[in-house]
């Protein structure tokens, strides 16, 4: 089984809000099948959220290429749910998102779910996959792209990362 977060929240001037998130499981079947169960679940979402725009989590070279090459085609689905729904969207490195909401680019998966927990004020931390999906949201109202660009400023490109 392989999963995939997603996070809505709204904004309201400087007032981010919580508004759900959640896991897609897809079961351990061939690849189109499982991208079809991928922009299936992200297309309910979407109808039942209504969002304006959708940020989604860059991918990296990873050290397995089969891994990078499986999250980029999952990565390809929720985009196209987006687009085929005529919603912008904004991509991110995890290095821009980590730094947004946590300060730190190289934080930790429980540093970024304390700082969603405490940002969205939830009562517990939500799981990693979600936090992730949240934390891409965060980035993104906190002066993401189409909301004014998040600072990259003294950052420099390496092998497509932000370092």
């Amino acid at each position: 089984m392989r999963i995939t977060g997603f996070g809505a929240i709204d904004k309201t001037g400087n007032k981010l809000t919580y508004v759900s998130s959640g896991r897609i499981k897809t079961l351990d079947v061939e690849l189109p099948l499982r991208l079809k169960s991928i922009m299936d679940s992200l297309n309910e979402v979407i109808a039942q959220h209504h969002p304006d725009q959708i940020a989604v989590e860059q991918v990296f070279v990873n050290i397995n290429p089969k891994s990078t090459l499986m999250l980029g085609q999952a990565r390809g689905a929720a985009i196209c749910a987006a687009v085929l729904n005529n919603i912008f969207v904004a991509e991110y490195t995890a290095l821009q998102i980590k730094q947004a909401v946590v300060g730190n680019g190289h934080a930790k998966k429980e540093q970024v779910q304390e700082m969603v927990k405490r940002l969205l004020g939830l009562s517990s931390r939500p799981g990693t996959d979600a936090a992730d999906a949240l934390a891409c949201a965060i980035c993104h109202a906190h002066g993401g792209m189409g909301l004014g660009k998040t600072s990259t400023e003294g950052y420099s490109m390496k092998r497509g990362r932000l370092v």
